[in-house]
This record gives structure tokens, C-alpha cells and sequence, in this order.
């Protein structure tokens, strides 16, 4: 079995991972559809309005794995993990293995926005994207925890969960060159010196800084409704209930 055919598979299984709905499924062990309660989203935060922050986290937690295992499986079948975390070294990938390696994360978190079990429909990719990033040790990893550093500090100061998400993805791309960027031109410039070695960095962080802006863009975009609710300053906080909006609307008028 060629290289390629492994990464095919890897992403497969990638993708039929993140399609595991734990949030339909956590939702029918307590007895309801949770696409017809709150937002009618499939992710952690519909289910801790709904059925409580312990369930709420439960599913954070299954969805964050469903990005962080294939990531790290593949790492590891591929070699373009680093396995010492002690170590400041990291492995050389070539462009192609980061492509392939992101593209893992990406099919776990297509897999939990558009779910093959789901219709091709499913949640907004926030702790998927999370658990992918999270399991790029060292290149994401980073990156990733100061994006949830972020998370944290917005809840904390807003009770948004929505607006701390978006602009916790969006502080990705700036971690990521504040924070891993300049090990990528060391590491570069340990094999070489001078301008090539950077060109070199560059080359070889690209692709992991374009992900990141990516995932910006995308999480902003499956929080459209979000957004216009924090227009209207009708976004629920945190504790507060969301009306059933997955609900359909009555086809008469109450008496």
C-alpha cells in the first residue's frame, strides 16, 4: 500500500469520525432531538443550554476527541509528529506531508459541520477544529491553546460563548506567527543560512498559516445566525435559555 493510498484512508476515517453526531446522540439518551431544541445546532453549546453544562461538557469533550484522534493517529502512521515533548526539536515535513497531515483535521471537522449521517448538515466545527489543532504537536498545538486561552478570557468577559468562539478562531493565525512561525525559521535556519533559510521557514509554515485563517473564516460563517443575534442583542449568555428556534412555526394562529 502506497503513501497516498494510506493518507486516503486516513482522511475516510477522518472524515467518518467527525460525522459522529455525540450531540444527537447525547440528546437521545436524555430523551429528546436536539435539533428541535435551542438554535437546533448539533454541538456542545446547544446541549448545555438544553440538557445542562455537565452534558454541555461531555460533548465538548467527545467532540474535541473526534478532531484530536485521527490527527494524532496519523501523526504517528506518518511520522509528522513530534513524539518528545520535551524536546525543542521538531520533524521536517515536506510540503505535501503538511497538506495531507491538514487535511486530516480538516475531513474530522467537515465531518462534524456536514455530516454524512446528518444529511450533510451537523455543528459549527469550534471544538472539532479544537481537538485537529490541538494533535499537530508541535506546528498547532500552540496556537490552539492560545486560541483557547482567548476562549476563556472572552466567556469570562462577555457570557458569550458564541462571540468568545469567533474571536478565539480568529486569534489563530496571529498565534500561530507570533508563537510557531518563528521555531519554523530556526528550524530552517539550523539546515541553512541566510535568505534561502527563511524563504524556507516560510515555505515549510505556509500551509499551517493558511488553515488557521481558514478556520477563522469558516467558523465565522457557521455562526452567521450568532451574529445576528449579537447584533439584535438577542444572543442568549451564558445560563440563559435560547427559545426553541428549530421549532416550526405554527400553521395557525393560537386561540
Amino acid at each position: 500500500m502506497n503513501e497516498t493510498t494510506r493518507w486516503l484512508i486516513m482522511l475516510a476515517a477522518a472524515y467518518l469520525t467527525g460525522s459522529i453526531s455525540f450531540a444527537l446522540i447525547l440528546g437521545r439518551i436524555k430523551g429528546i432531538d436536539i435539533r428541535k431544541h435551542g438554535s437546533g445546532n448539533v454541538g456542545a453549546s446547544n446541549v448545555g443550554r438544553t440538557l445542562g453544562r455537565s452534558w454541555g461538557m461531555i460533548c465538548f469533550t467527545l467532540d474535541v476527541l473526534k478532531g484530536l484522534v485521527p490527527v494524532v493517529v496519523a501523526g504517528l502512521w506518518f511520522g509528522t509528529m513530534a513524539l518528545d515533548l520535551q524536546s525543542e526539536s521538531q520533524p521536517t515535513l515536506t510540503s505535501a506531508q503538511s497538506w495531507w497531515w491538514l487535511g486530516v483535521g480538516a475531513a474530522s471537522i467537515g465531518g462534524h459541520m456536514f455530516s454524512v449521517f446528518l444529511g450533510f448538515k451537523g455543528g459549527k466545527g469550534v471544538a472539532t477544529g479544537f481537538g485537529a489543532m490541538v494533535g499537530m504537536y508541535p506546528h498547532l498545538t500552540w496556537p490552539a491553546l492560545g486560541a483557547m486561552a482567548v476562549w476563556l478570557i472572552c466567556v469570562r468577559l462577555s457570557r458569550y460563548i458564541s462571540l468568545s468562539s469567533i474571536v478565539a478562531s480568529a486569534s489563530l493565525p496571529l498565534w500561530y506567527v507570533v508563537v510557531q512561525m518563528p521555531r519554523d525559521l530556526d528550524a530552517s535556519s539550523e539546515a541553512g543560512s541566510g535568505l534561502s533559510a527563511w524563504g524556507r521557514g516560510l515555505a515549510d509554515g505556509w500551509p499551517f498559516l493558511a488553515v488557521t485563517v481558514l478556520m477563522a473564516v469558516f467558523v465565522a460563517f457557521k455562526h452567521t445566525s450568532n451574529i445576528k443575534r449579537l447584533l439584535n442583542g438577542t444572543e442568549p449568555k451564558i445560563g440563559q435559555a435560547l427559545p426553541d428556534e428549530a421549532q416550526d412555526p405554527p400553521t395557525t394562529p393560537p386561540k
